[in-house]
């Protein structure tokens, strides 16, 4: 490796995942360190029913990742058989299927274990093992561990956890069986056995509470949920736990919201409901509701400052990418880094935290949110004098009175700004974010180019493809090509070619 300054990429897990071709391929050329950053406040799916029994952080986007930078060139059926063991989940109709299956893939007959060498099977095995009796001594006649669509790799992480006493051991030992290369790092944001977790307010004075709520309905099956009043759902989605939580003697201390304690083993990701407004801002929150500040894991703070260049992938804005800038120490270290290229991959589609649909976030709104969220981990209030508050200020379409009006603080394109405010607006927006790549059509985010282009935010368009779903994705090919056009041959300019107008234009 001849370049010690790396990329830094802070994503989530599922959406991210379809990216990591596009950022091995400029890591390749850069011949650089590549890091992602994931958060751990996943609290849904089988995540929650190992946070419930056993506490520790949210795994499931770790392992997501990890499973998903398995070399798969040259082709090897040995690492083929662990991504289908590590990516495997149990039965997700029937928690007693789903024990039984357990115990097969435990006592080593299960078929997932064709194609893996003895000694690497009985390797992880033993994790599973040892999983296997901390569920035993846990077991109690109000509190038996569900199995129900477990992951295994969410099972083997916890089983390590618990083995070597230390997350990080644990995101070690299964880059090691997968692996994977010692220049690609998937760094957790916290670094803990203890869970942490997060609410969002809303613009309407609503609050949140878990990761779960804010980026999923409820499945069908839930409860009802509680209402106010005038008949709406109350926005904190919060169902109904059972009687008598405190009874139950499971990893959550006495005290700990209901909310927190409740197991999203099922819950709906093809289906989004609105939110009733905007998310303002998140922030992480200890059992009982209160607001705390905690520190970012030091080796997010060393890539950071290390980096060359910056990338906030694509996925859920506030729960993947916000949720860990906004941790102690974040905010500083990209306000201060060295490296030039900030980039905003957009999402090709809006989803339910960048919603409600009638109101949806606009590119600026995202550049905003990040923003913010690095202010917020610096322990700056957010000037909103400066900044364009919320999406209810609209631009008027009359343009601007004089040449000097501003709309909440922010220059209305066609305006003439003042040379001291464009300074201090740079200095709040470029600061975090220099470039947006986006997409072009039916149901992405509004792109004002113009209103980037005042705070000094360069944007690239790129042409990409429908999915099945009829969501726009982007060109693989075309977003490596706007990558390294960002970052140059060297990472220090940006060299777009005007002629790719097939697959991009500036």
């Amino acid at each position: 490796m001849t370049n010690s300054k790396g990329i830094v990429v802070f994503s989530g897990g599922s959406a991210a995942n379809s990216l990591v071709d596009v950022f091995e391929a400029v890591r390749e050329n850069k011949s650089c360190p590549l890091s992602y950053i994931i958060p751990i406040s996943d609290n849904g799916g089988s995540s929650s029913e190992l946070i419930r029994v056993f506490g520790g952080p949210g795994i499931g986007d770790v392992r997501s990742r990890l499973v998903r930078l398995i070399p798969t060139d040259p082709s090897s059926p040995e690492r083929l058989a662990i991504s289908h063991l590590f990516n495997h989940r149990l039965s997700s109709t029937s928690s007693v299927d789903a024990a039984t299956e357990w115990q097969l893939i435990v006592s080593g007959a299960a078929d997932l274990w064709l194609g893996i060498p003895s000694a690497k099977k009985e390797l992880i095995r033993s994790f599973f093992n040892l999983l296997n009796l901390e569920i035993l001594k846990r077991s109690r006649p109000s509190s038996t561990f569900d199995f129900t669509s477990a992951s295994v790799g969410n099972l083997f992480l916890t089983g390590a956890r618990l083995f070597s006493g230390s997350f990080e051991s644990a995101i070690y030992l299964l880059s090691s069986i997968c692996a994977i290369p010692d220049e690609v790092r998937v760094i957790p944001s916290i670094n803990s056995n203890f869970s942490h977790h997060i609410a969002a307010g809303l613009v309407n004075g609503d609050v949140i509470v878990g990761q779960n709520n804010i980026s999923h309905p409820a499945a069908a099956t839930a409860l009802a949920m509680p209402t106010v009043g005038d008949g709406r759902p109350i926005a904190a989605r919060t169902r109904h736990s059972v009687d008598h939580t405190e009874e139950i003697e499971d990893a959550n201390i006495p005290g700990t919201l209901p909310t927190l304690r409740q197991k999203n083993i099922n819950f709906s990701k093809d289906e989004e409901e609105d939110l009733p407004a905007r998310i303002e801002r998140i922030w992480y929150i200890n059992p009982y509701g209160q607001e705390m500040l905690p520190p970012a894991n030091p080796r997010v703070l060393s890539a950071v400052k290390q980096a060359q260049a910056v990338v906030y992938s694509i996925g859920s804005l506030y729960t993947s990418v916000v949720a860990s800038i906004v941790l102690r120490g974040v905010g500083e270290a990209l306000h201060s880094s060295t490296a030039r290229h900030k980039i905003l991959i957009l999402n090709g589609s809006l989803d339910r935290e960048t919603g409600p649909s009638p109101n949806p976030f606009s590119a600026f709104d995202f550049v905003e949110a990040i923003a913010r969220a690095c202010e917020q981990s610096r322990g700056h209030p957010w000037r909103s004098e400066l900044c364009t508050s919320h999406s209810e200020n609209k631009l008027k379409s009359s343009g601007p009175t004089s040449s000097t009006d501003a709309h909440g603080g922010l220059l209305v394109p066609g305006s003439t700004p003042n040379v001291a405010q464009t300074a201090e607006q740079n200095s709040i927006y470029r600061q975090y974010v220099t470039h947006v790549i986006h997409l072009n059509g039916e149901g992405t985010p509004k792109v004002d180019k113009e209103r980037l282009a005042a705070v000094g935010i360069d944007c690239l368009k790129l042409y990409g493809r429908k999915s099945a779903k009829g969501v726009m994705l982007y060109d693989p090919q075309a977003l490596i090509g706007a990558l390294e056009a960002i970052l140059g041959k060297k990472g220090d300019a940006m060299l777009l070619s005007r002629s790719r107008r097939n697959t991009m234009e500036a």
